[in-house]
């Protein structure tokens, strides 16, 4: 008798276990996948914070009334564009490798030429400044670098 128990018990800690395993995994799966309100939200609110260090670097800048059209375009060249539809996984799944891999270059390619139109809008915003602004202007810039993940990580001095 002893002997059965002790398997009954084994057997029942055991389905136990098994259980609260396939639980979690069952939550993380969940919550792994963020819903289309998540992201939007995430997209507001990172636009939301681009806005307000480009308000306290044109505050900080001190423009002229001249420098003004010159930050206009390039705070305009700066925002993010519209982000294109990400599509449907059978839509790459659908593709062979050498297909894919073209639609990563045609992305590339947009990115690139996205890039280019920016710096064109710097290089003309930047030709406007002072040597002082410059030094303010770079420094900001400077800070936009990926430091640590969300902060936890102080920047080298």
């Amino acid at each position: 008798m002893n002997v059965l128990n002790t398997v009954r018990n084994t057997l029942v800690i055991s389905l136990a276990v098994l259980g609260m395993g396939g639980a979690a995994v069952a939550v993380h799966a969940q919550e792994s996948h963020p819903t289309a309100a998540s992201v939007e939200r995430h997209h507001a609110e990172r636009a939301a914070h681009m806005a307000k260090r480009q308000a306290r670097l044109h505050e900080q800048l001190k423009l002229t009334a001249q420098q003004e059209p010159a930050w206009a375009a390039w705070s305009a060249a700066s925002k993010p564009g519209e982000r294109p539809p990400r599509g449907e996984r059978g839509q790459w799944a659908g593709k062979s490798a050498p297909e894919r891999m073209e639609m990563q270059l045609e992305m590339a390619k947009k990115h690139v030429a996205s890039m280019e139109t920016r710096l064109a809008a710097l290089n003309t915003f930047y030709a406007t400044l002072t040597p002082e602004q410059k030094k303010v202007f770079d420094e900001h810039s400077m800070r936009r670098g990926h430091h640590g993940h969300h902060g936890k990580h102080k920047r080298p001095a």
